[in-house]
């Protein structure tokens, strides 16, 4: 009598265990879509940051959650596809990097949330209404580029900066916003804004080439067809002897001058993080919309000296140091 009721709480105590274990790995193992425009070292790195993170607060990738990632190889349809493939699967959350894989993953989920990355102006792309209380399902974090401390940055690299080219996809809805933006602070600034456009970025050197005569320097914003295709204008730049500024340090390592801008690997680990709320049981659309802190200086010391150009960050703002 005693060995069977011993026995019967071994068993009670393991099925009460295993329910236990069972319940515990089903409520930890959660599934993310992450999707990003194109294959980029600036949005790899940005990705990459995003796991960072949300291992840091405890989501192990392969662990605690697993991640499904598709990137639309720069080909808008495409970006459409895996919105579609993506409202059709079991997600926990989705991860939009860009705006071109943000807009048709909002269109197309409703309900799961959506924590985008790299958005330099999500109320034009019509991802979010407001930047302060988003509702929905949708936050994330806008590296809303800040353009007067990039000029002040330029000028004091070109101290003569009378004209400034821009090579840029018109396509991408963030492309126009920052032209218009970057034209009323220019002009402030009494600095000419010469354009060309690059539709795919096979097109980028013919663009740069188109311009590169009529301009002291070349600005690139976060641009994903022309960072796809930075190296000829790299490339283009380095032959007239002009310098070439960008918005991420990643493209500076690639042969650009210099860049004053922010972290994109940091920008990751700050969507990471709140990805992890959200995993946790934080409503998205209650969480305003983060922008990135600390803009650093990165410089390419090589082109530099090709150039015969220094660069510093006098008469920047403490906080933008």
């Amino acid at each position: 009598m005693t060995y069977l009721k011993y026995l019967k709480n071994h068993l009670k105590t393991a099925t009460l265990l295993i329910s236990f274990c069972c319940s515990t790995a089903l409520s930890a193992q959660k599934t993310i879509g992450i999707t990003q425009i194109v294959d980029h070292p600036s949005l790899n790195e940005i990705r990459k940051g995003i796991i960072e993170g949300l291992a840091h607060e405890g989501f192990v990738e392969g662990k605690d959650i697993t991640i499904i990632f598709e990137t639309a190889q720069g080909n808008s349809a495409t970006a459409v596809q895996i919105a579609q493939k993506f409202a059709g699967l079991s997600l926990d959350a989705i991860i939009p990097i860009s705006t071109p894989s943000a807009q048709p993953i909002v269109q197309q989920v409703k309900k799961t949330p959506i924590i985008f990355a790299a958005i330099s102006d999500p109320i034009s792309a019509k991802v979010v209404s407001t930047l302060h209380h988003p509702g929905g399902n949708v936050t994330g974090v806008a590296d809303i580029p800040p353009l007067e401390q990039q000029l002040n940055f330029i000028e004091n690299c070109i101290p003569h900066l009378k004209t400034l080219g821009i090579v840029y996809n018109p396509g991408e809805t963030n492309n126009v916003s920052f032209l218009e933006k970057l034209r009323a602070v220019a002009k402030k600034k009494h600095i000419k804004i010469v354009t060309a456009s690059a539709s795919k970025s096979a097109d980028v050197q013919a663009a740069a080439r188109s311009l590169i005569a009529d301009v002291d320097a070349i600005f690139i914003g976060n641009d994903n067809t022309v960072v796809s295709g930075l190296e000829p204008l790299i490339k283009a730049s380095l032959e007239a002897n002009k310098p070439l500024f960008v918005s991420d340090p990643q493209s500076v390592n690639r042969g650009a001058l210099a860049a004053y801008a922010y972290d994109q690997y940091q920008i990751g680990q700050q969507v990471g993080e709140m990805v992890a709320q959200v995993l946790r049981g934080k409503n998205p659309g209650d969480m305003p919309v983060q922008q990135p802190t600390g803009l650093k200086m990165s410089i390419n010391p090589h082109t530099a000296e090709k150039l015969k150009i220094t660069c510093s960050l006098s008469n920047q703002p403490e906080e933008g140091r």
